[in-house]
């Protein structure tokens, strides 16, 4: 392999997009997601089926809510800007967690293509995909 292969091998190993997580999902693959952000951002809108697990709370609290270190977990944040996920997927890591993927572009780019979300107080919501970022699935 070259460095430039091995590269984008590791990054496509611990990356996911808003599109394959929808599609693995559909599929009945579905990882353990992790919403890192304020329990404000949670209350606006998270994926559904997130947990809940702020970003300075995940080290005290991924041992009971994650508890198996071999489960598949794919973590967000806000968007592109913040690097939330990123530090916590460095925490879960660190911690002994080997399965642990960053999804690309957060909850930004999971609302902009056009995925549903829940607010905290149950409501299922889904705006139009945003038609810059959306990709069509057949």
């Amino acid at each position: 392999m070259t460095p430039a292969r091995d590269f984008f091998a590791a990054k496509l190993a611990y990356e996911i997009d808003p599109a394959d997580l929808a599609a693995a999902r559909a599929a009945g693959r579905s990882p353990i997601v992790v919403d890192t952000r304020s329990a404000e951002a949670f209350d606006q809108g998270h994926l559904p089926g997130a947990l809940h697990i702020p970003g300075p709370e995940l080290a005290q609290r991924a041992c009971r809510e994650l508890p198996d270190l071999a489960a598949d977990v794919v973590v967000y944040c806000w968007g592109p800007g913040c690097n939330g996920a990123t530090k916590a997927a460095y925490t879960l890591s660190d911690m002994g967690y080997g399965r642990v993927r960053e999804l690309l572009g957060g909850f930004e780019y999971w609302a902009r293509e056009g995925l549903s979300v829940v607010t905290g107080d149950g409501r299922r919501l889904r705006r139009p995909a945003d038609e810059l970022t959306a990709v069509r699935l057949p």
